[in-house]
């Protein structure tokens, strides 16, 4: 589910109560280990950090105008989900795997880029924070254009 929300805050008070503690935890996992350069800004009726043009005037591929996403984090119908863009360019997934099983006996829940949890109690904090901080924008922009600009 997309939201309307222009700003950050605004996004997370709409929020139903059960979902806003977990959004909150999730931000400030990935804000404290995200590299400089990245922006914090609503992309896509998410919250997102993105590329800004002022690092990369190309913008995004599907819109150019649009900055180069990377991380979105979203309440969605039945889930709250962790978009993360590079998760299937490299070695990331394999990193992220290895990790997760550290902390859990089953499988993650997820698609392409995306992270699902169905309860906000089972979300790996501090391994998303630490996903987050995997990846300078430099290093994601190469891999971006490697694996997305023809």
């Amino acid at each position: 589910m997309t939201s309307a929300a222009e700003t950050v805050s605004a996004y997370i008070q709409e929020l139903p109560a059960e979902r806003k503690k977990a959004i909150e935890q999730l931000r400030k996992a990935i804000k404290k280990n995200l590299p400089k350069g990245f922006v914090e800004e609503m992309s896509y009726g998410m919250i997102g950090y993105v590329v800004p043009h002022k690092l990369y005037p190309a913008g995004y591929h599907c819109n150019p105008k649009l900055p180069l996403p990377f991380i979105s984090l979203a309440s969605q119908k039945n889930f709250i989900a962790v978009y993360h863009m590079a998760l299937y360019t490299g070695s990331l997934l394999d990193w992220f795997l290895k990790e997760w099983h550290k902390e859990f006996d089953k499988k993650p829940d997820m698609g392409k880029s995306c992270l699902r949890f169905k309860k906000p109690e089972e979300i790996p904090f501090e391994l998303i924070g630490k996903l987050a901080g995997k990846l300078t924008p430099e290093h994601w922009i190469k891999e971006y254009e490697r694996m997305y600009k023809k």
